[in-house]
């Protein structure tokens, strides 16, 4: 597949750009004027506007293009296809990249130098894992209809990723560097906790001005201010196998004891800010055999550190109820609760650059756990949904808003083009 957005022709697509919808605002935005903008890249905010819109078609058949790439969580040569494949159209933007190997797929390491190679880099992460296994596509094809974009994968984060590709395009387009030095971390996988993608991650927070994710908004199109934490748990049951019939007495059954286990998970999860799905329950052999072996899969988030500690803490202390059983919990993925800040000046930033570009922009908490929860737990400046606008992750009604394609492409061009304000106790520049 050839990168289709960098020199894509100059007629503007027949979508068109409207204003994201509404969001109820106390005050105007303050941060970054105007003049700020316009003084950093000549023409703001009209030629970033304009080009984006030329853009925009180009980033649509480009998500589409990406989404037909089936890339399920956990099938490696199929995610290492897509990787690259993006890789490839981000170096046509003007990126370095590298592939950082991982257990269940290659990772992405991309970098675009800065106007300013001085100032500390900014972070964006991303991910081309979904949920979707290989086959989706046979019966649920990306199509586009009423103004929509549907298929699997392309809210969550395949649009995103084009978006962010149309952005560095922009910018190549005019001539311009972003103003300090971007870094972007796309993990094969965040749909299972980035078990191996988090430590990633986590070595590219040292010295960042920043963090910014390219997951997708709230429906509504606001940003992501703070996320619950999150931790998959696998509940393993071990019992003693019989015959069911003739030597019942001998046996200990794990589905048994698993049943009565997830009872008692479910009091725990009643603890306030936990909530508690049990994901998958496998177990046993044949019905004229007692079960041997039992185990449950978890996914538990938390509104705060605290609840993570505790109820973590209580599952690691489950024994078994029934003599001859054993139980283990063992933790696959946590993530921890990034909470909700007073102030936040880079969401203020961002909303001054969204006004000036003709946009009405405001953030909210979001219930699920993602890639910034990291950087957001340790106080580092961090803002999520930077990704396409649309709806209906992980279900089969996804889908995302062609018409807010063009908004967002100019809404990232000029977070990378314009400096950021003081974010923490020092002017980052």
């Amino acid at each position: 597949m050839t990168p289709q957005i960098l020199g894509s022709p100059a007629a503007p697509d027949t979508v068109t750009e409207t204003s994201p919808a509404p969001v109820p605002t106390a005050n105007t935005p303050s941060g970054a004027p105007a003049t700020t903008i316009t003084k950093a890249l000549p023409g703001l905010p009209q030629a970033l506007s304009t080009r984006a819109r030329t853009l925009s078609g180009a980033v649509r058949r480009r998500c589409a293009d990406l989404a037909r790439i089936e890339s399920p969580s956990g099938d490696a040569p199929r995610l290492d296809a897509l990787a690259e494949e993006l890789a490839s159209g981000f170096r046509a933007t003007g990126a370095t990249a590298r592939r950082e190997p991982g257990p269940a797929g290659d990772h992405l390491v991309l970098e675009w130098a800065g106007q300013d190679e001085s100032l500390p880099h900014l972070l964006i992460v991303g991910h081309h894992d979904t949920v979707w296994p290989v086959g989706t596509l046979a019966d649920w094809p990306v199509a586009e209809q009423d103004g929509l974009l549907s298929g699997p994968g392309v809210v969550d984060m395949k649009g995103g990723l084009a978006i962010l590709e149309g952005a560095f395009a922009l910018l190549a387009d005019l001539g311009q560097r972003p103003h300090r030095t971007v870094r972007l971390i796309v993990v094969s996988d965040e749909e299972v906790g980035s078990p191996d993608g988090r430590g990633l991650v986590e070595r590219q927070l040292r010295g960042a001005a920043a963090v910014l994710g390219l997951e997708p908004p709230h429906p509504d199109g606001r940003l992501k201010t703070a996320r619950r934490g999150s931790t998959r748990v696998r509940l393993t049951v071990t019992g003693r196998e019989a015959h069911a019939g003739n030597d019942a007495q001998d046996g200990v059954s794990a589905v048994d004891e698993l049943v009565d286990q997830l009872v008692l998970v479910r009091g725990l999860a009643r603890q306030p800010g936990t909530e508690l799905n049990a994901g998958r329950i496998s177990g046993g052999s044949r019905a004229n055999v007692i079960a041997g072996r039992a185990e449950a899969e978890l996914g538990l988030r938390f509104a705060s550190a605290e609840a993570q500690r505790r109820t973590l803490d209580n599952l690691a202390r489950l024994t078994a109820l029934r003599p001859g059983a054993r139980v283990r919990t063992e933790v696959l993925s946590s993530r921890p609760a990034w909470p909700e800040r007073t102030g936040n000046p880079l969401l203020r930033h961002v909303r001054s650059l969204a006004a000036v570009l003709g946009q009405q922009l405001d953030g909210a908490p979001a219930g699920g756990a993602g890639d910034t929860n990291l950087p957001g737990s340790r106080g580092l400046p961090t803002l999520d949904g930077f990704g396409a606008v649309g709806a209906g992750a992980h279900a089969r009604h996804e889908h995302i808003r062609l018409d807010q394609l063009a908004p967002r492409i100019a809404l990232l061009a000029a977070l990378l083009a314009v400096p950021l304000p003081r974010l923490r106790d020092r002017v980052e520049g």
